[in-house]
């Protein structure tokens, strides 16, 4: 570094990209247009489950303005899938790829036509005829495991994508052990990712001969791979360009649009452009997981954990996506954030015939948390003890070996967590232990007031063995000072500020101003990879690829070579699978930790949950903009707001029925609770850049069972099932005879 008095880390330096989004000024996918664009719309399956027999689009090519209409046999390499490529581009007869004839969900594509106008492309899907043979579909993931069901994947018997286990300690003495045991069945839904921005794209031959793509993703080159490989295309040939994206949570780290734009612009030589409208958006991409979990626990008479059990069933749909990984995460994290020495977990991926799951903030983690805390909340109630007490008796600690038989990575926190929460919150510290201080009633007896807790962890980065990496590249430009700093990164900032973040440390690891860094991202072209805008892992692993650019290029400018240029790429300690039969593994290199207390107010009358406060404590090793952080803590807490009370996707045999944001309904800034109040802790994690914890997930993970256990402490009634809608809470306050007659 040559200056440090420049430093910008834990300076809340304005957004680079705020005012051209206030003003309007920044241009998404679905604001860029290019003279002479063609216009495409997609035909989607119009059965769960068929084989599709013939598709023909004469009538479509026949109308006035339609250029071309893209089949299955106009792709080269049928298939995609960003860790299995088990999904047709396109679906229907013809071509080499086995299975590419059967569509397995409504989701699927048929057929892609390209017309001179977005109005003739629409109307020209009306006419193309499809002809299908109905086959038996299967919509319960439990179903779908029977040997008799239909199979959607033939080298998937039973349509089990992956089985994982943990066996470890004795069983049989942690039951016996146990003074209580206590048992539950917890259930989660589909969650919407409506994001701001709906699926939209542009296609062209750049200068260089390239098909390149303009779209919204998370990470540009394992889209730039997905297109040349369907595409059948040296790499060099295919270019991806993120520009401005609204929002992102998961919901496109998968593909939408990417490769039909590609294949049409490859096989016109146009440009081609694609916009979806909401509708579409909701009916075709894939959603959060829903996922059963049955669970039993045993603790002692002094709140130690003995043993636990758990049965975890996760619904994938019809391809793969990222599901054995989000069910590897639910599999971990299924057991809380707490040492046990005894552990019987079995967790399965199923195939049905409803809409793809994959990824989406938390990645299997809060719907793991709510079976987790919510049994550790059933404990508490069961022994009467508090609960913060006894996830202090049991939390992981610096040293513990976790569930899967190895230490957590350096650096674990979690207990610091749990009392930081308590200590901002209700709770009070004496010789005897942690209480909690209960809330004023009031005098409104149909209101009830009751107040939560719930804590947990999640990876940073990827895991499970996966190979993870970051590239960064630094340019210093001037004379005899640096007047300019160019950075060079791939990451995507998906509406979370990371480019301002990374352009943060870009200052801080050269030494100049903030005002001197420029960064070009997000784009194929101009950088390597810097992998996946997802996991929490782009602070973490981009900033410490920035400080190895850095150091490169600072020691060529003491050489004095002008311009200066460093090239990073960084690669974290190896992860692990689990082992099949034990669930061994060193399954992450670093953690983020968690803790959240809430205050809700339960109308017993109509079952209504309103959320009161929030107390959000999380450790982030460091903070690089202390705005944007609290803005990512509170955007994820209303969120998870919206998962644990509102957000229900109602789907019939593979059939959205509320694809609206009119019937499916998500926190408006009227639901809002009166107060989030962000706690920050700053431990830093013994690898991380400036000690930085990737965070911009933990916030979500344990909202829905710290509502739970403030349901209970207001009613004496636990609901299990998410959402926690206001028609199943006063259904549940009924069985248990609260309320009205």
């Amino acid at each position: 570094m040559l200056n440090e008095t420049t430093a910008v880390i834990s300076e809340s330096i304005k957004r680079i990209d705020a005012r051209g989004k206030v003003t309007g000024e920044t241009p998404y996918p679905g604001d860029i247009d290019i003279d002479g664009q063609l216009w495409m719309r997609i035909k989607f399956s119009e059965r769960a489950h068929a084989r599709v027999i013939r598709v023909d689009a004469s009538p479509a090519e026949a109308l006035p303005g339609v250029i071309r209409v893209f089949t299955s046999q106009d792709v080269p390499v049928n298939e995609y899938g960003l860790v299995m490529k088990d999904q047709p581009v396109l679906c229907g007869p013809g071509g080499d790829k086995a299975g590419a004839d059967v569509v397995r969900c409504y989701m699927d594509m048929v057929a892609a036509v390209v017309a001179e106008t977005d109005d003739i492309a629409r109307r020209a899907l009306d006419l193309i005829q499809v002809e299908y043979e109905d086959l038996p579909a299967v919509f319960d993931p439990e179903d779908a495991m029977a040997e008799s069901a239909p199979q959607l994947h033939p080298e998937h018997p039973r349509n089990l994508v992956t089985q994982y286990r943990i066996r470890r300690g004795d069983m049989a003495a942690g039951w016996a052990a146990a003074d209580v045991v206590v048992e539950g069945e917890y259930e989660t839904t589909w969650q919407e990712h409506a994001y701001l921005q709906p699926e939209a794209g542009l296609s062209y031959i750049d200068e260089e001969d390239r098909v390149t793509v303009v779209v919204a993703g998370q990470w540009t080159h394992e889209d730039q791979e997905q297109i040349y490989h369907a595409l059948n295309l040296p790499p060099a040939d295919v270019r991806v360009i993120y520009p401005a994206i609204g929002g992102a949570f998961g919901g496109r780290e998968d593909m939408s649009v990417q490769i039909v734009l590609a294949l049409a612009t490859w096989k016109l030589r146009r440009p081609v452009k694609i916009q979806w409208n909401r509708e579409e958006s909701i009916l075709y991409h894939h959603k959060r997981h829903p996922i059963k979990i049955r669970a039993k626990w045993g603790a002692t008479r002094s709140g130690r954990l003995t043993a636990i059990q758990a049965e975890v069933i996760g619904d994938a749909g019809a391809y793969n996506y990222t599901s054995n990984k989000v069910l590897g995460n639910a599999h971990l994290t299924v057991s809380g954030p707490y040492e046990i020495p005894n552990v019987h977990i079995d967790t399965y991926t199923v195939y049905t015939n409803n809409i793809p799951s994959g990824a989406f903030r938390g990645f299997g983690a809060p719907q793991a948390l709510l079976a987790a805390e919510g049994q550790m909340n059933r404990l508490a109630a069961a022994l009467d003890i508090d609960p913060l007490q006894i996830r202090l008796i049991n939390s992981i600690r610096e040293g513990s070996i976790g569930t899967v038989a190895t230490p957590f990575p350096a650096g674990v926190t979690m207990p610091e967590v749990f009392e930081a929460c308590g200590r901002e919150s209700w709770w009070r510290q004496t010789s005897a232990g942690w209480t909690l201080q209960k809330p004023a009633q009031l005098a409104d007896a149909s209101k009830r007031r009751g107040r939560g807790l719930a804590g947990g962890f999640k990876n940073v980065g990827f895991s499970f063995g996966f190979p993870e990496h970051c590239w960064a590249g630094i340019e210093l430009q001037g004379s005899a000072e640096i007047e300019a700093v160019i950075l060079y990164h791939a990451g995507a900032d998906v509406g979370q500020g990371a480019h301002t973040a990374l352009s943060q440390m870009a200052a801080d690891a050269v030494g100049v101003p903030f005002d001197k860094v420029r960064i070009v991202a997000s784009d194929t072209a101009t950088s390597e990879s810097s992998g996946s805008a997802s996991a929490s892992r782009l602070s973490f692993m981009s900033g410490n690829a920035i400080r190895g650019a850095a150091e490169i290029a600072l020691r060529k400018w003491l050489e004095e070579e002008r311009p200066a240029k460093g090239e990073f790429m960084y690669h974290p300690p190896p992860t692990t699978a689990f082992d099949p039969q034990t669930g061994r593994a060193e399954p992450n290199f670093a953690y983020g930790y968690v803790a959240e207390a809430v205050e809700v107010e339960v109308d017993i009358e109509t079952g209504q949950v309103q959320l009161i406060d929030v107390v959000c404590a999380n450790d982030v090793g460091k903070v690089i903009n202390p705005q944007q952080l609290e803005g990512q803590i509170e955007g994820a807490v209303i969120q998870a707001q919206g998962y644990a009370l509102m957000e229900y996707l109602v789907s019939r045999e593979g059939k959205i029925l509320n694809p609206y944001l009119s019937t499916y309904l998500i926190p408006t800034s009227l639901d809002v609770p009166p107060r989030i109040k962000s706690v920050l802790l700053e431990n830093p994690d013994p690898i991380g850049p400036w000690g930085v914890r990737g965070m911009a997930e933990m916030p979500f993970l344990p909202l829905a069972p710290a509502i739970a256990a403030a349901i209970y402490d207001a009613t004496g009634v636990w609901v299990d099932s998410q959402p926690f809608t206001a028609q199943r809470v006063v259904k549940a306050l009924r069985k248990h005879g609260i309320g009205a007659i």
